[in-house]
């Protein structure tokens, strides 16, 4: 057996963590003690690992967080209001597997968007599909796919998307386009999907707030009432990290 030879097949086969690591024992003789079993062993699991971080890496970026968010960073400070055995149901990802949906509402500056971004950072850790929009920059994104006749494909895009995060929801106005964008996307993942809303406004306030009231009934009966819940209280985070 000709190792060079090996090495070439291997990375021709895309296989650079293993070649590495096999250029690396040919080099230093670090599996000289070790049977063929546990080199091959070693070998694959090097290659699996460095796959599954360049995919965790790929669906970090595609989701468009615009925050760099960490479970292992979730503050807990009794003001907040933020249960901690909750949140840790909700970091190990059942709801998505079971196509439940997440509300996180509480007033400005609480931390909504942050923590909403972490339980996204977590889903693609954990390999679920994730894509973060703020809501108003998604509607023009949305216009303009209908616009251009790309729609179905952004649409059919977001139904496989495992976890869909639409944060400042009702932040501004929705205009009629904007209501049946909402129930376009809403409707294709019901019952098929998770989706998670973050907002300043409570949840008795969403009716009013989508307008029209049989799109809301519509868009309010398929997120809802299948939703878990999330409160934030107290003061503004960003009042009291400000310089003083």
């Amino acid at each position: 057996m000709n190792p060079h030879t090996t090495l070439e097949k291997m990375r021709a086969m895309r296989l650079k963590a293993m070649a590495e690591l096999y250029q690396q024992s040919l080099d230093t003789n670090i599996y000289s003690q070790l049977s063929i079993d546990e080199v091959l062993a070693s070998l694959i699991d090097t290659e699996w690992e460095e796959r599954q971080q360049r995919k965790i890496a790929g669906l970090i970026k595609q989701a468009g967080f615009r925050q760099q968010a960490s479970a292992t960073d979730i503050d807990y400070h009794p003001d907040r209001g933020l249960d901690k055995t909750l949140v840790g149901r909700l970091l190990a990802l059942n709801f998505v597997k079971k196509a439940e949906n997440l509300i996180i509402t509480g007033p400005t500056g609480t931390g909504k968007s942050w923590l909403g971004q972490a339980i996204g950072r977590q889903a693609c850790l954990m390999l679920h599909k994730t894509r973060y929009f703020v809501l108003a920059r998604f509607f023009d994104q949305a216009k303009l796919a209908k616009i251009d006749g790309s729609w179905p494909k952004l649409l059919k895009t977001l139904s496989k998307t495992d976890l869909l995060i639409l944060d400042d929801f009702g932040l501004t106005p929705m205009d009629p386009a904007d209501r049946q964008l909402l129930l376009d996307v809403i409707e294709n993942r019901h019952q098929v999907t998770s989706t998670m809303l973050c907002s300043q406004i409570p949840v008795s306030g969403w009716h009013k707030l989508i307008g029209e009231g049989t799109i809301a009934d519509a868009i309010l009966d398929r997120v809802v009432y299948s939703s878990h819940r999330i409160e934030l209280n107290g003061e503004s985070l960003r009042k009291k990290q400000s310089l003083t």
